[in-house]
């Protein structure tokens, strides 16, 4: 990214020799995005963000939509905007929808079918491809949307097999940079673009491109080893899991195993709400996410908790990525017991 933002400013629209090196890179970097994903080049459309990504895919939804009570924020928000008639599928207490209940909530003035490939907040994986299969085999003009952000960098994901028409994915959640995303489109699928006024990204989306965001991304696909750092993130998760648990009143929410992201655990507290365990954590050098109002920019609490019958005011989840190391995880685990029973004996009786 650095001759870029250091000296490279070519726009990669123009035909003066500035801009065809810089359109040379960023057709590099497409192609890196497109072999990680399982896509093709020319299906990949760049994004400022995977919530872009989501509201291009979904800005332009009419009529019945189906979706389910655990999708991001982006996808519950994009999809009230615009549609008519929205049906939410529920999940179980793991977080997980059924994709029968999915595929029979389909009626026949059904546009859209978003769901997602595994979940933001507790990890859970989820059953898309058994809804795209279901979907594709019945025909009609159904378009299903896999927001895959979450996912991206941490499982397999081939957007070929996989079998959706659009899926968004996102940059940051696996190391890239920020300020990146992408949307792919099957081949063949036709979309409105959410932003007008240019004919970047094959007129998908207008706007000059953030070519040194998007070439980070690229660079970010072609390194990332996911077997690896899989094995090596669900081993970190797994301790802390097991240090997390000695403490009384501590309960794992979301799958386990195989069913889950290998870098996501959240932890439900008894007694205490988040809020204050974060804080006391972030006084350790511990960074972690709560699904509490308070400790979030959400102005309430996590709707993917509730949905699960979870208390999200007590709910803490700790994540690892491609830098975290043994030291952090057991810096956690080392203050974590002792922050809940220091907090639980400030209640008032």
């Amino acid at each position: 990214m650095l001759p870029l933002l250091e000296g490279d400013f070519g726009d990669p629209g123009r035909l003066h020799a500035e801009g065809r090196t810089v359109r040379v890179l960023l057709e590099q970097a497409r192609e890196q995005v497109a072999a990680c994903f399982g896509a093709r080049a020319r299906e990949v459309t760049f994004a400022s963000s995977g919530t872009e990504a989501v509201n291009a895919a979904l800005h332009w939804a009419h009529g019945h939509v189906v979706t389910t009570a655990v999708e991001h924020s982006s996808v519950r928000e994009a999809l009230a905007r615009a549609a008519t008639d929205v049906t939410v599928v529920g999940v179980d207490g793991y977080g997980r929808f059924a994709a029968d209940e999915v595929i029979g909530a389909v009626r026949a003035d059904t546009t859209v079918v978003s769901v997602q490939l595994a979940n933001h907040e507790v990890g859970t994986l989820q059953p898309a491809a058994e809804v795209c299969a279901a979907l594709r085999g019945r025909g009609g003009d159904v378009r299903v949307h896999v927001d895959a952000c979450a996912a991206a960098g941490h499982v397999p994901l081939s957007f070929a097999a996989l079998g959706a028409d659009l899926c968004s994915v996102a940059s940051e959640t696996f190391g890239g940079p920020l300020g990146a995303g992408a949307l792919l489109v099957r081949r063949g699928v036709r979309v409105p673009p959410l932003l007008v006024g240019g004919a970047q990204e094959r007129a998908r989306r207008a706007g000059i491109e953030n070519v040194p965001a998007w070439v980070g991304f690229g660079a970010a696909c072609a390194d990332v080893d996911i077997a690896r750092e899989a094995d090596t993130q669900r081993a970190l998760i797994e301790i802390a899991a097991a240090g997390a648990g000695t403490v009384p009143g501590i309960e794992r929410l979301g799958a386990t195993g195989d069913g889950t992201l290998p870098h996501v655990l959240c932890l439900g507290i008894a007694g205490v709400e988040a809020e204050p365990v974060l804080l006391a954590l972030d006084q350790h050098g511990v960074a972690v996410h709560s699904g509490s109002a308070c400790s979030s920019e959400a102005l309430e609490p996590s709707p993917v908790l509730a949905a699960m019958g979870a208390d999200a005011d007590r709910s803490l989840r700790v994540s690892v990525g491609w830098s975290s190391v043994r030291a952090d995880v057991d810096r956690f685990v080392g203050a974590f017991g002792g922050i809940v029973e220091r907090l639980r004996g400030l209640r008032t009786p």
